[in-house]
């Protein structure tokens, strides 16, 4: 087999970032365990709201949690009750229900996506829902190609799904691909997303590579 690197990882030194930034010092594992967590409660609890990508900064005795989203005032909610009560639940589930006074501040940021068809993120919840509906993957896959390659800044797209497709006893992979997408330049800007359709006859992969053109140091 072929060794494949995430996208992501390939670039950090050159063009891109980490999504998770700060003081981390001795207490690394569990940091990062924290930060694991955050995500993945963030990313099960606003899945329908199209959410991106989901940013942690750590300061001493701060914490900065920045979330990506192309609706954002379906978190905030009215006068900011939706977003007091989300950073709430996120202390509950880092923290528990006792407070300390050691523990740090939690800060949640809600940030709008300029773009959404440029994100790969986005793209991906988008095929899980048509799946997840019982819609055709071919079709579910042109559409959202069609509505990426519709934005200015996209130059390339594919979309891969991996599974039981339309409900066949034999999993399979298939994917469709759209314009230039050079994944072994390191100058290129690819952002890259993996995320999932649950159905009733199994669970379908979806990875999806959105080429953005060059991009210099």
């Amino acid at each position: 087999m072929a060794h494949k690197v995430h996208p992501k990882a390939f670039r950090i030194k050159d063009i891109s970032g980490w999504y998770s930034r700060g003081y981390y010092e001795k207490e690394f594992p569990k940091l990062l365990e924290e930060d694991f967590k955050l995500r993945e409660f963030l990313h099960k609890r606003l899945a329908k709201i199209g959410i991106s990508e989901v940013e942690i900064e750590r300061s001493p005795g701060k914490i900065n949690v920045a979330v990506l989203c192309a609706r954002p005032g379906l978190i905030i909610g009215r006068q900011g009750q939706g977003i007091e009560e989300l950073r709430k639940k996120l202390e509950k589930k880092l923290f528990g229900s006792v407070k300390a006074k050691n523990n740090p501040d939690l800060r949640v940021e809600v940030r709008e996506i300029a773009n959404p068809w440029a994100s790969a993120a986005y793209i991906g919840q988008s095929v899980a829902a048509q799946i997840e509906k019982r819609m055709p993957y071919l079709r579910a896959i042109k559409q959202v190609i069609e509505k990426a390659m519709g934005s200015r800044e996209v130059q390339g797209v594919r979309v891969q799904l991996s599974g039981r497709l339309n409900g066949v006893e034999i999993a399979r992979t298939a994917w469709l691909t759209k314009g230039r997408l050079p994944r072994q330049t390191i100058r290129a800007d690819i952002d890259y997303a993996i995320t999932e359709a649950h159905c009733t006859y199994g669970v379908i992969g979806i990875k999806v590579w959105v080429y953005k053109g060059e991009k210099q140091k």
